[in-house]
């Protein structure tokens, strides 16, 4: 992919799809294959599928500080370093410089960002779950927030739209809380996994455990893109896959987009705003400042989609103000900007099982576990204390050696000891389904001010009481689990969680029926403005308890095909 320039030559362009991730690279996809000319804008830098991965193929001891963050990279890199993980040597490239791209906080809130083309597509965790019709109905059924304008069958054929061409490994299980889906072969327990799933089966009725469903070739069934492959249990996912075994839009969506010959790519271009006109009632345009230069552009289209991200589209409809659209475009409710949500999570239980040292496990999957929600589904799992559910993701691995170090021993039965791996150990990691609350927001600061000139973010969120009740099941529950597989030392745990830590921002546009309390309709349009999608996490109306992005995918190849009948219909 290459990077262009408007040329006022071209003229307007029929879409403009800003940002390159998860969405972005599906809209583009979507739009230029239905015969669009389709300006993408990223606000960061060009990043090239498998010549722009710098640590793919670097082992742990190639990489300096045996793979840790410096205290001149934390610095840089403080609130991205509450992850654990984003400021490791492999990584810390693909997440921004807090320092140059600040934001404020009036409670805790941690904001992971990668601005580059591929986005956190190139980072994400790659778990895909459908939303089921509990979830679209919860808060109908519960008088939570707004219903969502949409079913499960609306969305179901864009599901295996998504997961056919994305590639989703996975087990049928026939749940109603976790509809099956297009998939790959499931990657396989290792024993211990196995074993505890036996168990669980038979103590608890209803639960069930599976492999993570994730978006990885594990067959050679041929993929459409940029040399797509299966699997190869390197497990080093996040520092971006060379064979394209896991979905990005770098070797994907955004090559798709481009063989059509209807996509121009515009890295280092920072939208700000969308240009609406109060005479035809629909957005013309927007602006950019060029990340490098500052110099400022205007580029026109048809139709617009906003897919950077929940947060930063929000922003970009804030900072979208005219005299029919004082608070922001679409912002007729006053939603826009409100019920921010998350996943919680690290919360749950680990233990030692024995029985198996004389079995290990080949490679380095990229998955563990999953057990799909099983607490308000109907019937004895209601649950008084608290309303929606968790799941859990985890998995069994060998490598404590704490055992074999404790031990009084020395001479070559220690040495031995030492250098065999150790013990098997269990984790049920929770992850929690957060309510979409009103006062759970973010804002503009225009006293705070970014290199660029614009308004920063400030968050005022935190999680609640549902959610603390939620995290004390989700401890209890995997302790009881552990132990009735056998397990030994058990401890529960209930780590530091504050909201973004989950990265997935969700909710801050909301869909739903009425404009008076959601921002956009059931087909992702702006209410107010029809010609505008927002197609990211923003739109989401709650959260359900599983990873976000498959139906982020799904929403956007739905509107993106929309938005393509209703300007050949010229009804946009």
């Amino acid at each position: 992919m290459s990077k262009f320039y408007y040329n006022d030559e071209q003229g307007s362009y029929d879409a403009i799809v800003v940002g390159t991730g998860i969405s972005g690279g599906w809209a583009a996809k979507e739009l230029c294959e239905n015969g669009l000319k389709t300006l993408v804008l990223e606000r960061g830098p060009m990043v090239k599928h498998r010549e722009d991965y710098p640590t793919a193929n670097l082992d742990t001891w190639d990489l300096p500080h045996a793979n840790q963050p410096t205290a001149a990279d934390v610095a840089q890199q403080e609130k991205q370093n509450r992850t654990g993980y984003t400021t490791r040597q492999d990584s810390k490239h693909w997440f921004v410089n807090d320092l140059k791209h600040p934001y404020n906080e009036v409670k805790r809130f941690d904001w992971m960002r990668g601005y580059h083309v591929g986005g956190r597509s190139i980072m994400w965790g790659r778990h895909s779950y459908r939303f089921s019709d509990i979830d679209f109905t919860a808060n109908k059924n519960e008088g939570i927030a707004v219903d969502w304008p949409v079913r499960y069958k609306d969305i179901a054929p864009w599901y295996d739209k998504v997961e056919s061409y994305i590639g989703v490994s996975g087990e049928l299980l026939n749940l109603k809380q976790l509809p099956d889906g297009q998939f790959e072969p499931m990657m396989e327990l290792n024993c211990v996994e196995d074993h505890v799933r036996g168990k669980v089966a038979q103590h608890f009725d209803g639960r069930v455990i599976t492999a993570g469903r994730v978006a990885h070739i594990n067959s050679d069934k041929k993929f459409e893109g940029d040399g797509r492959v299966r699997c190869q249990f390197r497990n080093r996912c996040m520092r971006g896959c060379p064979f394209g075994a896991y979905f990005s839009s770098v070797s994907s969506t955004l090559p798709a987009a481009e063989r059509t010959g209807n996509m121009t790519l515009r890295p280092d271009s920072i939208v700000h705003e969308i240009m609406y006109d109060p005479n035809t009632k629909k957005a013309t345009g927007v602006k950019v400042i060029d990340r490098e230069t500052k110099e400022e552009f205007e580029f026109k289209a048809k139709v617009i989609f906003l897919c950077a991200s929940a947060v930063a589209s929000t922003s970009i409809l804030m900072k979208s103000k005219s005299d029919r659209f004082e608070n922001g475009l679409g912002n007729d409710s006053g939603e826009l900007g409100h019920n921010i949500m998350d996943h919680h999570f690290k919360a749950g239980a680990r233990g030692k099982i024995d029985g198996f040292d004389d079995k290990f496990y080949k490679g380095r999957k990229p998955n563990g576990i999953y057990i799909p929600r099983f607490r308000n589904i109907g019937g004895n799992s209601n649950m008084k204390e608290f309303t929606r559910g968790y799941g859990y993701q985890g998995g069994a691995s060998r490598g404590d050696y704490e055992d074999m170090v404790a031990e009084a021993s020395f001479g070559k039965a220690y040495k031995d000891a030492v250098m065999g791996p150790g013990g098997w150990n269990m984790n049920m990691l929770g992850f929690g389904e957060i309510l979409p609350y009103h006062d759970n927001k973010m804002f503009l600061d225009y006293e705070k001010l970014d290199d660029w000139g614009l308004p920063t973010v400030t968050f005022d969120a935190a999680i609640k009481e549902n959610e603390l009740k939620m995290r004390v099941d989700m401890q209890e529950q995997a302790a009881s689990m552990l132990e009735k597989s056998g397990a030994r030392d058990i401890e529960t745990y209930d780590d530091t969680y504050a909201l973004g830590l989950g990265i997935h921002e969700m909710g801050t546009a909301r869909m739903g029926r009425d404009p008076k309390t959601s921002v956009v309709n059931a087909h992702n349009q702006l209410h107010a403005c029809k010609n505008v999608y927002v197609t990211d996490g923003a739109f989401m109306t709650s959260a359900a308890c599983v990873n976000p992005s498959l139906t982020y995918m799904a929403f956007t190849a739905r509107a993106a095909n929309h938005a393509a009948q209703e300007l050949k219909k010229g009804t946009i």
